[in-house]
């Protein structure tokens, strides 16, 4: 199973890709802990990313196109992997797109996990007050998920014409969403089995 996994901040995306990926027995990937690792083993990558995140800029698409390449490349994602938080923008979905097209493979299906704005901001308030973060304050919240919906949509649009975009309610319980996806994944299989059946 090649799985891509969309949501906004807030949505619960780390937590259900960590399940999700447990469930297929595939690795989930975040670019975030490959920034780290990277970063952490002092990889040229790694070298090149600290410069751009010391100085506070955004790392460049070579760079993180470079790092998940390297990271679908190793033998625990021959079977399957589950992405998270990659790719952001169409230029990394062409990037995605080499990368798989090298391997032989594709991506089996892409799981957008939507919620109500509001509702993604309370809870974002919520937990920046727990872990006191106040640099996470409601207006820097909102402009963060109007940043994710401007990068987003396009990518959902992608694969929506694609047919592999399949989207989820986010909100609930984890093992409630967790369940909410396990039955749009079947339900996605059970329709490719059908039209591929002579």
């Amino acid at each position: 199973m090649r799985l891509l996994l969309m949501g906004p901040p807030g949505a619960g995306k780390g937590t259900q890709a960590t399940v999700i990926a447990e469930r297929f027995a595939v690795p989930a990937i975040s670019t975030g802990d490959i920034f780290r690792t990277n970063v952490a083993q002092q990889t040229a990558l790694g070298v090149a990313a600290q410069t751009y995140m010391d100085a506070g800029e955004y790392v460049p698409d070579e760079i993180t196109n470079a790092m998940v390449a390297d990271r679908l490349a190793e033998h625990d994602c021959a079977d399957g992997f589950l992405l998270d938080g990659y790719p952001r923008t169409p230029q990394q979905v062409v990037e995605l797109d080499e990368i798989l097209a090298i391997a032989g493979v594709g991506l089996d299906a892409v799981v957008l996990l939507e919620a109500d704005p509001d509702e993604l901001v309370s809870r974002l308030v919520g937990r920046s007050a727990e872990q006191g973060r106040a640099d996470d304050t409601e207006p820097v919240i909102r402009r963060r998920l109007e940043v994710y919906a401007a990068e987003t949509g396009p990518l959902a649009d992608i694969y929506a014409e694609r047919d592999l975009l399949t989207t989820v309610d986010g909100l609930g319980q984890v093992d409630e969403v967790t369940e909410r996806i396990l039955a749009a994944l079947t339900s996605v299989s059970a329709q490719r089995t059908a039209t591929s059946a002579p």
